[in-house]
Formats: structure tokens, C-alpha cells, sequence
């Protein structure tokens, strides 16, 4: 990469010579069969697509001068150019990045790197239509509508992605397109740990508290700005939920991807052409308290969800939320003002309120950390009280104990019969395993859930093969 201010991401331009332009023509008026003898839907069956490309080629092209490799090459290059996402499809593929942004026509591509920041592509739409069939044709694909009554498309692409499309007069400049990508390899707790975002202490401690032996599992509200990573590490630590619970997750656009079992995930739904249809936050959180929950999961609490929640919370379910603020002290202010307006008295069903920030060093790279976490207490002359028991120290860049003692430990001590010290040492086995995986490499989610289920059916087992 090179050294400028805002360093340039290249991609190659798809060339095709004067005979592929003709097969690429016939596959576009042959897509519909192509697509039916797949026996599916082609958008999730691509590979069986890929086939009939290369069934289609193999009689079409001179194969005794073709290789194999040519073939596979041309089927997969076709493939991604007729049913991709044209010019920045190659973008779409690219798990490195974080984030696609079309600004507008004559204006460069933009994207956010995962390692080397923001970056300016070489691509760049010089005709507004062409720029307008890329967004209607996605709006297509999630069976939404984009046009002057409706200029905004909010929605999620079919491998999880999120996307804002705004089209004139709404974006002056031109359309416009923000592609969120979903991650295909999502990132685990020992992924956060490794990256520092979390430490392996907090990590274990969090294991116990949201386990909470089965006696008292802890309720947490993960709290930061903008792409901070708090849906991230809500994610990782919704692995350390027994996988005997029944999971509920609420939210506006699908991007939880909970690792156990047993979990509906619902999805708010905008209102139709007439106006009528639209189910909101608060109608999927009081729907789900019908379904006998063992965890309710809201992606971004808002609005007026916020009482059903705290109301689902005060009577005896468990939960997790995220929310936008920069401290906790602000996060009990926005619950408790308007528009969500939680009764101070309900704020006491959280545990925990976790901190996280994304940071940005000086040549515009970003890490993600959680800054602070911190325990809700009780409520002393009308105001809540908050004890801060983990904070990320910026010059050593760690997440430190602070030293106050857990009420949560507390509260699972004085409920299981086991003592404080007992939970302390349970802490600490709980370190073991994570840093065993830590160790060994075993990161992916289906291998981190794997060892945290064997360590709930027997602990002992774990620990044992761990030691030796």
C-alpha cells in the first residue's frame, strides 16, 4: 500500500475478449433456465449455477484448446458479473473490508480497510443511471422499493450485509450507497481477546455473570458510538449462554449471528405502499415475552421498546441491549429520558453497563476496546449509583480491575450457597480454558462453542485435559 494521506485500494477491471463478450451475452439471455435447472433460487445456490456456466462453456467453447483452469476462471468471472454487484461486486467479496460507501457520480468509491483504515478505490460511477440500476437492482434482490416517494432503501443484502441507498433530491450529489459488511468468519470472544478489545480476565468474568451458575444470570446494556463493535461483542458474548436457554433476538436489520441452537431471530418490518403492515421494535419485544424466553436480545434499543424491555427485565427474564451513548452515566440518562423514558426504578434490572469506543491512532487505522464496564448498584436520593469495576487504561492499553467487588458475584454467592472466594477460583478455571484456545489457536465459532459446551456438561473433563 502506499503512503498517501488516504491511501488507494486498486482493483482489477473485468476484460473480456471479443468471443466472451458473445457467451457473456448468451448466459444473460439464458440466466432464467441456467437459474431453474439449479433446482433452487439462484441467490442461494450459486454453486450449482457455477455448474451449468461450466456445462454451458464446455459446449459452447473449442475445449480441446481450453484448459480446465481457463474454464473455471471465465465460469466463476462470468458468474460474479451476472448475478453480482457489477463494479464493486469485487468489494463485496472482499472480506478485509468493513465498509463500501458510493458518495456520488464523478466521485471515487470509498472503504473502510480492516487493517489499513479508510482507503479510495479506482473505482467511480460516471452515469447517474448506471449508479441507479446498481441500487434498484439490490433493492430488487431484498424485495424493497427506492424511487421519489420512498428516496431512502434501509435493508440487509442476503449474506447479512446492511445498506443505506439515498437517491435526488434527498442526496444532492447523486445517489447514493453504504454497504456494512457482514463478516463471512464472524469474530469470537478469543478473536476480541487477541485484538485486546477485551481482556481475558474480563472475558471470564463476564463467562460466570452471564452463566450465573443458572441461579442468577446477569443483564447488560453494551453502550458506545457509531461502529464502536458493540453488536460485535454482544455477539461473542452471547456464546457464554448455557445452550440449554431459549434465546429471543429483536432486531431492526438482522446482524446477530448467536452460536447456539435454539434462537428466533425476528426483524422489525417498515410499513407498506398503503401505510399499513409496519411491526416495530416494541411489537416484536412484547411479542417475544409470548414465547417463553430464557433470554430476550434487542440490537438497538431506542425508543419506546426500552420500558417493554426493562418491564421484561423486572420480571424475572434475562436480557441484553445496545444502545448509542459515549459513558455510562449517559446511558442512564438517555434510558430514563425521552423517548424511552425507563422508570429509575426499573434501571435496577441491569447488571452491568459495558462501555466500548473505537479508537483512532494518527495515521486514521481504528481499534475497537471496552473502555469501561460498569455495575449498576441501587438508586441513593433519586439518583442511580454506579460502581466502575473495569476500565481501559489508554497508556498501557489494558483493561484493568479496578478492585471494587462484584455485587453481581455477590448476588450468585449468597443465592447458589457457594462462597465468594469458590467464584473467584471459578473465574480463574474459566481464564484457563479461554486461554487454552488463546494457545492453541481455536477461534472459529463452531470450535470455540464446541469446548464452551463440554465445559458446561463437565467442567472437571475440560480442566483436566487442559492441566495435562
Amino acid at each position: 500500500m502506499n503512503k498517501e494521506i488516504i491511501p488507494q485500494y486498486d482493483i482489477t477491471k473485468q476484460n473480456y475478449t471479443s468471443e466472451e463478450k458473445v457467451i457473456l451475452s448468451e448466459i444473460r439471455e439464458n440466466l432464467v433456465d441456467l437459474a431453474i435447472s439449479s433446482g433452487e433460487n439462484f441467490q442461494v445456490s450459486e454453486e450449482k449455477i457455477l455448474n451449468n456456466i461450466k456445462n454451458f462453456l464446455f459446449e459452447r467453447l473449442d475445449t480441446q484448446n481450453t484448459t480446465k483452469k481457463y474454464l473455471d476462471n471465465l465460469s466463476r468471472k462470468l458468474l460474479r458479473d451476472i448475478i453480482g454487484y457489477g463494479e464493486i461486486d469485487p468489494l463485496i467479496q472482499d472480506d478485509d473490508l468493513e465498509e463500501i460507501m458510493i458518495i456520488g457520480i464523478k466521485k471515487p468509491v470509498y472503504v473502510y480497510h480492516r487493517k489499513y483504515g479508510m482507503m479510495k478505490t479506482n473505482i467511480q460511477f460516471n452515469n447517474e443511471q448506471e449508479l441507479m440500476n446498481l441500487i434498484d437492482s439490490i433493492a430488487r434482490q431484498i424485495n424493497r422499493r427506492i424511487d421519489k416517494e420512498s428516496p431512502i432503501l434501509d435493508g440487509r443484502l442476503i449474506d447479512g450485509s446492511r445498506i443505506n441507498a439515498t437517491i435526488p433530491p434527498i442526496s444532492a450529489d447523486g445517489p447514493s450507497l453504504t454497504i456494512r459488511k457482514f463478516r463471512k468468519d464472524p469474530l469470537t470472544i478469543i478473536d476480541l481477546i487477541n485484538s485486546k478489545t477485551i481482556s481475558i480476565e474480563l472475558a471470564a468474568f463476564f463467562w460466570l455473570c452471564i452463566d450465573g451458575l443458572g441461579i442468577k444470570s446477569a443483564n447488560a446494556i453494551i453502550s458506545g458510538g457509531t461502529s464502536s463493535g458493540k453488536t460485535t461483542t454482544l455477539n461473542a458474548l452471547s456464546a457464554f449462554i448455557n445452550p440449554k436457554e431459549r434465546i429471543i433476538t429483536i432486531e431492526d436489520t438482522l446482524e446477530l449471528q448467536i452460536p447456539h441452537e435454539h434462537v428466533i431471530r425476528m426483524e422489525t418490518r417498515p410499513a407498506n405502499v398503503e401505510n399499513k403492515g409496519e411491526l416495530t421494535m416494541n411489537d416484536l419485544v412484547k411479542n417475544s415475552l409470548r414465547q417463553r424466553p430464557d433470554r430476550i436480545i434487542v440490537g438497538e434499543v431506542r425508543a419506546e421498546e426500552a420500558i417493554t424491555l426493562f418491564t421484561a427485565l423486572n420480571t424475572g427474564h434475562s436480557g441484553f441491549g445496545t444502545l448509542h451513548s459515549n459513558d455510562a452515566r449517559e446511558t442512564i440518562t438517555r434510558l430514563t429520558n425521552e423517548p424511552m423514558s425507563v422508570p429509575e426504578i426499573m434501571i435496577q434490572a441491569i447488571d452491568f453497563i459495558i462501555m466500548q469506543n473505537r479508537i483512532y491512532t494518527p495515521s486514521g487505522v481504528s481499534y475497537r476496546r471496552i473502555s469501561e464496564v460498569a455495575e449498576v448498584v441501587g438508586i441513593e436520593e433519586g439518583v442511580i449509583q454506579l460502581n466502575k469495576i473495569f476500565q481501559w487504561n489508554p497508556e498501557t492499553d489494558t483493561i484493568d480491575n479496578v478492585g471494587i467487588s462484584s455485587k453481581t458475584l455477590s448476588q450468585i454467592a449468597n443465592l447458589s450457597g457457594i462462597s465468594i472466594n469458590e467464584l473467584y477460583r471459578e473465574v480463574e478455571k474459566r481464564e484457563l480454558v479461554l486461554k487454552h484456545m488463546i494457545n492453541f489457536n481455536i477461534r472459529s465459532v463452531k470450535e470455540v462453542n464446541a469446548i464452551l459446551e463440554l465445559y458446561y456438561k463437565d467442567p472437571e473433563k475440560v480442566l483436566n485435559k487442559i492441566i495435562r
